[in-house]
């Protein structure tokens, strides 16, 4: 009987909390990542369709995690490049972005919404407090989320060598989709 009566309590203390939360909780697991370098010589194009995030609704808390070497280019050089000597994802192989969107999310009312996601920024093993301009849309409780923002090599620490100054450009632009849908 003692047995029966602590899974209960286990079950009503940790799991039941949950339930109430779930309600608030979405996913998103293809995120479609884009990154663009505009440089004298070359521009550089990158997409990851394999980006994951989870997005609280009730308290705006917000993960996103792309794996680096999910980023897909045009040709297999670059690929190899970024990878192995800019971005280094054997040892720092996601980049992620864990914080808050200020703005209050009424699921229930349909529209666009200009946001702020405010958080650290984690690539290359490098932390950087950031706010990030996005758009939420909200349809019949599916969310979308669209952003586009820049990410300066040096805040990261991802260094271009001087010799290829006109092949990689400084500030790499980024853009974010994620199609939300409840857990």
């Amino acid at each position: 009987m003692q047995t029966k009566i602590k899974i209960l309590l286990f079950f009503l203390l940790v799991i039941m909390p949950w339930v109430g939360i779930a309600q608030y909780l979405y996913k998103s697991t293809q995120i479609e990542t884009d990154f663009f370098s505009s440089a004298p010589i070359e521009n550089i194009h990158a997409v990851s369709k394999k980006g994951k995030s989870v997005l609280n609704a009730e308290t705006g808390e917000v993960l996103f995690e792309v794996r680096i070497r999910t980023f897909q280019f045009r040709k297999a050089k670059m690929q190899e490049h970024f990878n192995e000597n800019f971005m280094e994802s054997v040892k720092y192989p996601t980049a992620t972005f864990k914080g808050k969107i200020r703005e209050k999310i009424n699921v229930s009312e349909n529209g666009e919404y200009p946001v702020t996601l405010r958080g650290i920024l984690d690539i290359h093993g490098v932390k950087e407090n950031r706010e990030i301009p996005a758009k939420l849309n909200i349809q019949n409780g599916n969310m979308k989320l669209q952003s586009k923002f820049d990410v300066a090599c040096k805040d990261h620490d991802i260094e271009i060598p001087k010799i290829l100054w006109k092949n990689i450009a400084e500030v790499v632009r980024v853009k974010v989709n994620a199609n939300y849908v409840k857990m």
